[in-house]
């Protein structure tokens, strides 16, 4: 029998490497124990969220590179990325420099909060030599439309007087024009995202996610003022690009992509699925795992769990789900979705304790599993 774990993150606790890692040796102790020796192959997957890059570098033997950069509130941090491809190929996460993670408890400052150290990355793989860019963007704490990171490449914002406005994005309102840089040398740059919202109109990134990232629902309409300006300041594509499926992702860095980087916007889960080669390893398999911290309605939503489920269901493969825990009727589309939660633990002992829960979950499945009852 073939195994594939393709497991994504538990979010707080566990790497998908980490997490692939614990069901492989839960299931290799339970299926030894019943003189059982089935090939397991592990493959961590991601969607376009946070994670993405660390994903895709463990699941390609990638290099891992650090670097100084800025964060969102513009203070100097390390911030890394992977290497694949030998080295031709950067992923890069924008949550690494200008992620609401990166600011811990401090206060947000969705005024000012930059994109900037996410131009700085980019332009650090392009001097390392990366030919392409795999971008990813969630988990941003700025809603800037892009424009930080692309005053780190080198774009440049002028007031009505033609001074530089260093300040972006505090300073939008007061810029009068954006002038691009001579010779940007810039890799292609594919964005990795799973988020279908524009950038303005409905529900656009301000009103839908502003308020995570600092944003009060009185200035709504002040931020998206301030998102109309920049998109003034552009050419005519910037107005459709504006309206595109994903624009509004990251406040607005999917714009901010398209627009400064001639980006190109894709599932962050086909993406990876691509560049892992995941359906044919699926195709190998006799039993799919996949896993994440929690399956809820969000899962269906472009998660790496349905994305495994859709390409198992293509092939007509059995899949599993481990999580830590789920939402009523979340996972229905798995032959199983089990939880490995202790409900006698707190949630910080539970997301504490996940690799050894995990594995002990994935052995007492190895134990009962038949492959009758579970065809």
């Amino acid at each position: 029998m073939n195994i594939l774990v393709a497991s994504d993150k538990f979010k707080g606790s566990l790497t998908a490497a980490e997490a692939c890692e614990a069901i492989r040796a839960g299931l290799a102790s339970g299926f030894e124990s019943r003189n059982e020796v089935p090939q397991i192959r592990t493959l961590p997957v991601a969607d376009g969220g946070d994670g993405i890059a660390q994903t895709l570098t463990d699941a390609l033997s990638g290099k891992w590179r650090t670097c100084i950069v800025h964060n969102a509130l513009g203070e100097k941090t390390e911030a890394g990325y992977g290497l694949i491809d030998d080295g031709r190929v950067a992923v890069i996460e924008m949550a690494e420099a200008s992620g609401l993670a990166q600011l811990g408890n401090r206060k947000k400052d969705p005024w000012s909060a930059s994109a900037y150290g996410t131009g700085e990355l980019i332009q650090n793989a392009t001097e390392q030599g990366a030919e392409k860019v795999i971008l990813g963007i969630g988990g941003s704490a700025t809603i800037d439309g892009g424009s930080g990171m692309a005053r780190a490449l080198g774009w440049k914002f002028l007031d009505s007087d033609g001074n530089e406005l260093t300040n972006i994005p505090a300073t939008l309102p007061d810029t009068a024009a954006i002038i691009a840089p001579d010779n940007p040398n810039l890799p292609e740059v594919i964005v990795a995202c799973d988020i279908e919202n524009p950038l303005l109109g409905g529900e656009d990134c301000t009103r839908n996610y502003g308020p995570q990232k600092g944003v009060e629902v009185a200035d709504f309409e002040k931020f998206e003022a301030r998102i109309r300006h920049l998109i003034n300041l552009l050419d005519g594509d910037a107005k459709s690009a504006a309206t595109e499926p994903g624009s509004g992702a990251a406040g607005g860095l999917g714009f901010g992509a398209r627009v400064f980087l001639d980006a190109r916007l894709q599932s962050g889960f086909d993406l990876v699925a691509d560049q892992t080669q995941l359906k044919e390893q699926i195709e190998w398999a006799d039993v799919v795992i996949t896993g994440e911290g929690r399956l809820d309605a969000q899962t269906d939503s472009g998660k790496a769990p349905a994305g495994v489920l859709r390409l198992c269901r293509e092939l007509e493969k059995p899949a599993y789900a481990f999580c830590g825990s789920k939402e009523t009727g979340a996972g229905s589309g798995f032959v199983e979705a089990m939880e490995i939660q202790d409900p006698e633990l707190s949630l910080e002992l539970n997301m504490a304790r996940a690799a050894a829960l995990l594995e002990v979950r994935a052995l007492n499945f190895a134990n009962g599993f038949s492959d009758t009852e579970h065809s």
